[in-house]
């Protein structure tokens, strides 16, 4: 009979495994439910080694925090092959994976978490967001984006991080739609904006063009169409 020997990891390969670890248990329950010994059982090693490695479980969490908000960050990059609508459905069939995954991982990402308030929270926070935000104008072939269109582009991924976190609560609502919907949601934000300035107007109109009948703009498009004659019609009203 032979006895297995457990193999001594390296100080770097044990911080991952531990913020993999932890990674892993935040994301299925609240970090603030999660303790030290929980990881250092999981991880199968004892609580004064998990120290060894980090000071705290503030340390800890804020290492697996970035963690996930690289990870996080990543499902938003695309090829840039194709119509936008298409590349923009692929990304968010990739963040809601990423949500689903996570669960209370992800809203204690863009929450905070314990680390609510804190500098460095904050700032993968912003990170996350500042990637998104970059890999859209990227898409859009714009590098000098006007104010209009950052407006756009950033109220868009707040709308989508916040979308997911309501989703989160109850998922009342089937995730394939509001992944087509957050799509949708993107068409309509830069149409309303072309509809004050022309700037606006000529990248809206760029992007259009190239986008195919029975891709998700068009789909937009048909479901607003269906819905022109069942509207009643309104009345103009005069200001005083």
């Amino acid at each position: 009979m032979t006895t297995g020997v457990r193999r001594r990891m390296g100080v770097e390969e044990r911080r991952q495994q531990l913020i993999g670890v932890a990674l892993e248990l935040f994301s299925h329950r609240s970090p603030n439910e999660v303790s030290i010994d929980e990881i250092a059982a999981a991880a199968g090693i004892s609580r004064p080694l998990v120290y060894h490695y980090f000071p705290g479980k503030q340390s800890l969490y804020e290492a697996a925090l970035r963690r996930a908000a690289d990870e996080l960050a990543a499902q938003f990059v695309e090829p840039r092959e194709g119509p936008l609508g298409a590349r923009l459905l692929r990304v968010m069939g990739r963040f809601f994976d990423f949500v689903e995954e996570h669960g209370p991982g992800f809203s204690a990402l863009m929450r905070g978490g314990p680390a609510v308030g804190s500098s460095t929270a904050n700032a993968m926070i912003d990170g996350v967001r500042q990637a998104a935000y970059e890999q859209i104008l990227a898409h859009l072939g714009v590098e000098d984006p006007p104010a209009r269109l950052e407006l756009v582009v950033r109220s868009w991924v707040s709308l989508a991080e916040s979308t997911a976190l309501i989703w989160l609560d109850g998922r009342r609502i089937p995730r394939r739609e509001l992944e087509m919907q957050l799509v949708h949601d993107f068409a309509a934000l830069a149409a309303v904006s072309a509809a004050y300035n022309t700037e606006m107007a000529g990248i809206a109109l760029r992007v259009f063009a190239q986008e195919p009948a029975d891709g998700p703009f068009g789909e937009l498009w048909n479901r607003l169409s269906a819905l022109a004659p069942a509207a009643p019609a309104v009345p103009v009203q005069r200001l005083p």
